[in-house]
């Protein structure tokens, strides 16, 4: 449980089987979760109650970049490039399949069945016959009652980092990192977390600058359409037709293998740094916020 107090800090108290304890106060959360409940604006939810700062997105956002359907609308209503999909529910796949295999031939083989709102690659398949859909539909709707089916896109799949600024100051964007797929179907969840074999991981990436800089505006450009805070990664495939949107990621690992800050070190920043960029720009959002309120009180 958190207790705001009038210091406008907050203390952790934790109930268990020896007691009621206090784990002391906290200034700032980095809530370094993943997946519902910890990265679609829940959490995030109950800080902003408690008035408790904390790095990354607020609850729009969150829960915007949680769901890969609401995240591509909104993307597409900013004009910006995201790969072809349908979505299935639950109840359209029980009531009439035939949806999904009309969605599956009108987008084309292969393509990739995902479930609206997981997170690192879980519960995701690549299908490459129409015999395969009904196997990958149950691994996807054993994550979330919403799955997308989505165009397989042809082109080099790239990602790029994005931090926030302080209030007033525009994000920025790191270098790219490239992902290069060697002996598996796709970018998927042993690969990120598990370092398995068959992917290859590049940062930072060849990238003509005009290629890069063009990234890095459309980047930042769909962090801004979310409304997103903080940080975030987003992910994206080069085409023969330019840049296309894969997916945003409103809290990205930070494993030692992970692409966020591999992007941010290869842009000059040290771990420490970055760890450093990213709490005191939730504290100065903080700040801000209750200066504006503030205002807003007294007038």
């Amino acid at each position: 449980m958190l207790w705001p107090d009038s210091a406008r800090s907050s203390e952790l108290i934790v109930v268990d089987d020896s007691g009621r304890r206090s784990l002391g106060s906290i200034d700032l959360v980095f809530p370094i979760l993943h997946g519902p409940y910890g990265e679609d604006g829940t959490v995030q939810g109950m800080l902003e109650l408690v008035d408790l700062p904390f790095v990354g997105s607020g609850v729009l956002a969150s829960a915007l970049g949680m769901d890969k359907h609401f995240t591509k609308t909104v993307l597409q209503q900013a004009s910006l490039a995201v790969a072809p999909w349908r979505t299935i529910t639950a109840d359209d796949w029980a009531d009439a399949p035939g949806m999904a295999y009309a969605a599956l031939e009108e987008l084309g083989l292969p393509a990739f069945v995902k479930p609206a709102r997981a997170g690192s690659s879980v519960g995701v398949s690549r299908v490459a016959s129409s015999d395969q859909l009904a196997e990958a539909m149950a691994v996807a709707l054993a994550e979330d009652d919403k799955v997308l089916i989505e165009a397989g896109l042809v082109g080099r799949e790239l990602e790029v980092a994005v931090l926030q600024g302080r209030p007033g100051e525009p994000a920025h964007a790191s270098v790219a990192g490239e992902v290069v797929v060697t002996g598996r179907d796709f970018y998927d969840f042993a690969a990120k977390y598990l370092d398995a074999a068959g992917i290859e991981l590049l940062c930072p990436a060849d990238l003509a600058p005009a290629d890069l800089a063009e990234m890095q505006r459309i980047a930042v450009r769909a962090f801004e359409a979310i409304d997103a805070g903080g940080l975030a990664r987003v992910d994206f495939f080069l085409t023969a037709d330019g840049w296309v949107i894969n997916e945003i990621n409103t809290m990205p690992g930070f494993t030692p293998i992970s692409m966020f800050p591999s992007c941010w070190l290869a842009s000059g920043y040290t771990y420490p740094q970055l760890i450093d960029e990213l709490i005191e720009v939730a504290l100065a959002r903080a700040a801000h916020r209750r200066r504006r309120t503030s205002a807003v009180v007294t007038e």
